[in-house]
């Protein structure tokens, strides 16, 4: 189960540094802004609003890099696993309600199962 586990930790930050590389270099494709239809954004406000992505981007970095932390460490790799997910969780539930709902099942959905099995890998 331990293994499952760390799979789907490592999957969730991958899709963390996914995101990430998205806001922060291709932002200003016009194939990645009008992906978010509720925003309707033309190109020149989508340029505009680049630096604002570019700077979510950097946090989506940090969120990832953390869950690789907890992967990889050997003291409280199961605090700091949960306390990311549940950021990743949040981000996706603030995504849903701001952006589009597509982010609870690109971030929440898959940071709660991740964080379930988690937390049944440290109880059996």
């Amino acid at each position: 189960m331990q293994t499952i586990a760390e799979l789907a930790v490592g999957a969730v930050a991958a899709i963390q540094f996914l995101i990430a590389g998205i806001e922060l270099f291709l932002w200003k494709n016009e194939r990645v802004y009008t992906r978010l239809k509720s925003l309707n954004l033309s190109e020149d406000e989508a340029k505009k609003i680049a630096p604002i992505v570019a700077n979510a981007g950097l946090y989506n970095a940090f969120i990832g890099a953390g869950l690789v932390w907890g992967l990889r460490s050997s003291e409280c790799e199961t605090s700091l696993k949960l306390f990311f997910l549940a950021c990743v969780a949040t981000a996706g539930i603030f995504g849903a309600a701001t952006l589009s709902k597509n982010t609870l099942f690109l971030q929440t959905l898959p940071a709660l199962v991740a964080g379930g099995l988690t937390w049944i890998a440290i109880t059996t």
